[in-house]
């Protein structure tokens, strides 16, 4: 998270001071939960700050929200100063309001097309930055296999991690008591937390699991990242059945493939379809 003029001082904070009308001031800041799949692991990106508070401990990319930004805007801004990689700008006669990104740090970042980007949850804790009061406004984006990120402004790393690995993870229980291993800073252990469950949701009534896939791909290839993100094995001949049966979901090419391995494999791409009926179910745990 890029810290612009709050400073670090981790004494006990005095009550929020009022602009001219009488209302509390306090701060507005974007954190993205970027997930990818990566050597057949669900992987997301983090950061390890540099600067308090939470020095040296990993977080999510995001920062400030600037006043001349929209919320998508400065995520996208800061997704770039701190890895190095920035999501394709939506078309304008989709956002008409929204200004020209802000001139992006040396070197370009790489571009991003086609990544997925919608907005998650709101989390205004009171004392979820020991900072000020900051009110932070989540998005989720989900890619195919990203490039390498590389830091920059406050963050002094930036990689992708293993889901698996942060499984447990917590978030430091005070500022400057990061510790070792995994732990999160601020609330996004939280946050990434509910990033997955709408990442894992989605994908049972939606088209969602295509995000993950190259422009064409297999059934096999679609049917692996359901795998992954449930964190569940599924049946070959059933997944091949709904997907290929649902209408609105796959697309044939007309193409082949022998990618995979063995027998050529027929080639598809992301339909017409936002919603899947019927939905694809989730396994869930065995009871007891």
């Amino acid at each position: 998270m890029t810290d612009h003029k709050l400073g670090t001082d981790r004494r006990p904070r005095a009550a929020a001071p009022l602009t001219a009308g009488g209302y509390a001031a306090y701060g507005v800041t974007v954190d993205l939960v970027i997930l990818t799949i990566r050597a057949d692991q669900l992987c997301v990106l983090l950061v390890r700050r540099g600067l308090e508070p939470f020095a040296g401990a990993f977080a999510l990319p995001g920062g400030f929200v600037r006043p001349d930004e929209t919320l998508a805007t400065a995520a996208r801004r800061e997704l770039a100063e701190e890895t190095g990689l920035r999501l394709a700008e939506p078309r304008a006669a989709d956002h008409p309001s929204s200004p020209s990104p802000s001139p992006s740090p040396s070197p370009s970042p790489v571009i991003l097309p086609g990544v997925h980007l919608e907005q998650l949850a709101a989390y205004g804790a009171v004392d979820r930055d020991p900072r000020a009061r900051i009110v932070t406004i989540a998005f989720l984006a989900l890619a195919p296999d990203l490039p390498e990120p590389r830091s920059g402004t406050d963050a002094a790393a930036a990689d992708f991690v293993s889901v698996a690995a942060l499984a447990g993870a917590a978030e430091p229980a005070a500022a400057g008591n990061v510790g070792s291993g995994l732990s999160l800073a601020f609330d996004h252990a939280a946050i990434l937390a509910d990033g997955l469950e709408r990442a894992r949701s989605k994908l049972e009534y939606t088209a969602l699991a295509t995000a993950f896939c190259p422009a064409e791909f297999t059934v096999a290839e679609l049917r692996r990242v359901y795998e992954i993100v449930w964190d569940a094995p599924l049946d070959p001949r059933n997944f091949h059945r709904k997907v290929t049966g649902t209408p609105g979901f796959l697309e044939p090419t007309g193409r082949s493939t022998t990618r995979d391995g063995g027998r050529p494999a027929a080639l598809y791409r992301r339909g017409t379809a936002e919603i899947l009926h019927p939905a694809m179910r989730r396994p869930r745990p065995a009871a007891g």
